[in-house]
């Protein structure tokens, strides 16, 4: 007769591609019964964005599969995001479980819109995201999004801003005060910093998952003070294939290094275009950058964006390529990208519950060794959808 110990012994053998660890010790094996042959649990992934989700689950089955004795698995599988960042630290945001900041070098590579559609690609999978537009002197997310008369209230019992709602993302911008679109924010680093706290911690952010931060670029206030008022999970860096953008995203990295932040990896955008009428690959702003930053600085290579004119003119219409062409090759390399993300917010979060340092030396060796993973991992879902 099979035992409960028989089972988890066998499902021990399933290992988390991105933890390296079984998942009966990484408790994602919930509400575990057995009866005459039949078994039942529960398959809580670390989070709905993992690139791995699937195989995971298929080698669940196989591992039950061959236990003599099962007849019947009623498998219910769901997700729970961990926490990438110490929560207990954090008075604040307690109810926000990851804090992504997206950051680049220099202007003009992207970044807005990587992080745009990141956020929505992360929506789309279930997760509960929130969107804050940082960028105090450039807002750009609310024309992005379409949206033209957006507005904060204020909660007066919880005496908060409460975020505009829009396409399931829950967004913050300096856009929605006053004639945004017309007026330019005068300010100087102290007024420019106290804005971004008070969107951060004076917000009702509810309960998130992720909350993606597009940062302005360069190494500036907004940057320096993310990093300083609240724990974050990570930075994430945009940059394009060119040396000169490359060369100036290293400066971005250097600073979050000497402040203790994570790194969660690079994104290259603009990295080539495919012509619709040749098909041929055209390298418009040259090639290797993130792979070169990748392989110097050992940090993951998350994903490589297109070069395209769609991704440009959703953007101006305020319907972004997540939202207006899901099913395009654009989309599916955000979607890409947005689980590489989610799956190395993961492995920061299980370094936490283990009691490991995330900037750690052993942690650096262990990231250097999983940079290639996930960008193999994101061409192979590429390449299946």
């Amino acid at each position: 007769m099979v035992g409960v110990d028989q089972v988890l012994e066998r499902l021990a053998t399933v290992i988390d591609p991105d933890l390296k660890k079984d998942i009966v010790s990484m408790g994602m094996i919930k509400d575990l019964e057995l009866d005459s042959g039949r078994l039942k649990f529960t398959l809580e992934l670390t989070t709905p964005a993992c690139p791995f989700n699937d195989e995971i689950e298929r080698d669940v089955r196989e591992a039950v599969s061959g236990i003599e004795g099962v007849t019947d698995l009623d498998l219910s599988v769901t997700a729970k995001v961990m926490e990438g960042r110490s929560l207990e630290d954090d008075m604040g945001l307690k109810t926000v479980k990851n804090i992504i900041g997206v950051a680049s070098g220099k202007g003009g590579v992207g970044k807005s819109t990587v992080a745009l559609n990141l956020a929505l690609a992360l929506s789309r999978t279930g997760a509960s995201v929130g969107l804050l537009d940082a960028d105090i002197y450039g807002p750009s997310i609310p024309l992005m999004l379409g949206i033209k008369e957006g507005f904060m209230e204020v909660d007066e019992e919880k005496r908060k801003l409460r975020p505009t709602e829009s396409n399931g993302l829950h967004v913050v911008s300096f856009g929605f005060f006053g004639e945004q679109d017309i007026q330019a924010a005068i300010y100087r680093g102290p007024i420019i910093s106290g804005i971004l706290r008070q969107f951060l911690v004076d917000t009702d952010w509810s309960d998130l998952d992720y909350l993606i931060v597009d940062l302005p670029p360069g190494t500036g206030d907004i940057p320096l003070t993310l990093a300083q008022t609240i724990p974050i999970t990570g930075i994430l860096v945009v940059t394009t294939p060119q040396q000169v953008a490359s060369s100036v995203a290293v400066k971005a990295l250097g600073m979050f290094k000497k402040l203790n932040v994570p790194i969660l990896g690079i994104i290259e955008n603009m990295s080539a275009f495919e012509c619709p009428g040749c098909h041929e690959t055209h390298r418009v702003f040259g090639s290797g950058g993130a792979e070169r930053i990748s392989s110097e600085f050992g940090i993951p290579h998350l994903g490589d964006i297109p070069l395209n004119s769609g991704i440009m003119a959703g953007s101006d219409s305020g319907r972004p390529v997540m939202l207006e062409d899901p099913g395009s090759p654009s989309a599916r390399a955000f979607e890409s990208a947005a689980k590489n993300v989610a799956a190395q917010c993961s492995i920061l979060a299980a370094r936490i519950a283990a009691g490991e340092e995330p900037g750690a030396p052993e942690a650096e060796a262990q990231a250097q060794e999983q940079a290639a993973q996930p960008q193999q991992a994101g061409q192979a879902l590429g390449a299946r959808a």
